[in-house]
């Protein structure tokens, strides 16, 4: 069997992974006034030791507004980051594996209810609700609340929320950021025409829309040490008729990579509830393909990836250059392992686990935690 590309090491500016397999950032809502709890702990820890190649934070909101729900994890406060600290003590203690930040601000899309009490919209005047703000007064949804639209003063303060988020990151020592340009949050709300109706210098045009998110993406890469990766989540289509799409992608990750961007993570939609998403395996693939033929970036691709053997011929064939997992892997929070053996590739393992190590695949754990 001819080795896996899978399981070949590779750089994300300068981060060096053992494998190509990334745990997306996953929202728990589990929070407690944006503070981390034991169920980060528990949770994180787990995928900590699933021999992937990076850990990715949820969505962390880099100011209270800016939470998809109240239960949230925040960087906006000491608390915040004293709890996120706690976590990723306990977390670093027993796993090497590097461990990446999704900074966000959910933009028109927050102040909702957590997804198993129905996630929808928490009006303004009633408990854990809040005014929410976007780039124009629209709100997502027929029936929702307006969002109030950012003047010039709220834009340079939700830059510099993002700024400040980034030096807590900094402090907490994690290895790299990830900003949500994605899934209908503050910033792809920028980016799309369905969302942003602006007459001002952040609207209108592709120039314009790309704006925001390209100042934001500029002061955190000033604000974080230049050693550490910057990236970016897209999403690459709005799945509507008038938004956001590809070929406005491909521009902005070509505007991304010339800013220093070390990676594009390429998802989709999330910015209208009219979306008409195909969704089946591997559905975002060719997304993220027409983005890495366009950019050298390294790209990351995700949605449905689900099988070894579909992950492998992701990263085999170029379609992208490393795979993220997110569902697939709380179901089977083993995953990298049991694809490792299936590729007789070998990951990163504890020692309390070593004897778990099946007799059929006596390389399975080759690479030990003090390697």
């Amino acid at each position: 069997m001819s080795a896996a590309k899978l399981f070949t090491s590779c750089e994300v500016g300068a981060l060096k992974l053992s494998n190509r397999i990334v745990i997306a950032p996953m929202c728990q809502y589990s929070a407690v006034e944006g503070c981390m709890t034991d169920w980060h702990l528990i949770h994180l820890g787990q995928l900590a030791l699933s021999g992937a190649g990076l850990l990715t934070i949820e969505a962390t909101a880099v100011t209270p507004a800016g939470r998809i729900t109240y239960g949230d994890v925040g960087l906006y406060s000491d608390d915040c980051e004293r709890a996120m600290g706690r976590v990723l003590e306990g977390v670093r203690r027993w796993s090497p594996m590097p461990v990446a930040i999704q900074l966000a601000h959910a933009g028109r899309k927050a102040s909702t209810e957590v997804p198993w009490k129905g996630g929808g919209q928490i009006p303004p005047d009633a408990a854990g609700g809040w005014w929410t703000e976007a780039p124009s007064p629209l709100p997502f949804a027929p029936g929702e609340e307006a969002p109030i639209a950012l003047d010039r003063d709220g834009l340079v303060r939700v830059r510099e929320a993002f700024v400040a988020a980034a030096g807590r990151a900094a402090r907490l020592g994690l290895d790299a950021i990830q900003l949500h340009g994605a899934h209908g949050y503050l910033l792809h709300q920028f980016l799309s025409p369905l969302s942003n109706r602006r007459d001002d210098a952040y609207g209108g045009s592709l120039d314009n829309r790309m704006r925001f998110p390209l100042e934001v993406f500029d002061a955190v890469r000033q604000a974080f040490p230049p050693s550490r990766p910057v990236t970016m989540r897209v999403s690459a289509t709005d799945w509507a008729p008038g938004g956001w799409d590809i070929a406005q992608t491909v521009v902005f990750a070509q505007m991304l990579e010339a800013r220093g961007c070390a990676a594009v993570h390429v998802s989709s939609g999330g910015l209208t509830p009219d979306a008409k998403i195909p969704v089946g395996p591997s559905y975002q693939i060719p997304l993220a393909r027409a983005v890495k033929q366009a950019a050298s970036l390294p790209v990351i691709g995700v949605g449905l990836i689900t099988g070894f053997e579909q992950a492998e011929a992701i990263v085999g064939t170029g379609d992208a250059d490393l795979v993220a997992l997110a569902r697939a892997i709380l179901y089977d929070p083993r995953w990298p392992w049991h694809a490792a053996a299936h590729f007789g590739a070998n990951v990163r393992g504890p020692d309390q686990y070593l004897r778990s190590q099946p007799r059929q695949h006596p390389d399975l754990f080759a690479m030990r935690a003090d390697d």
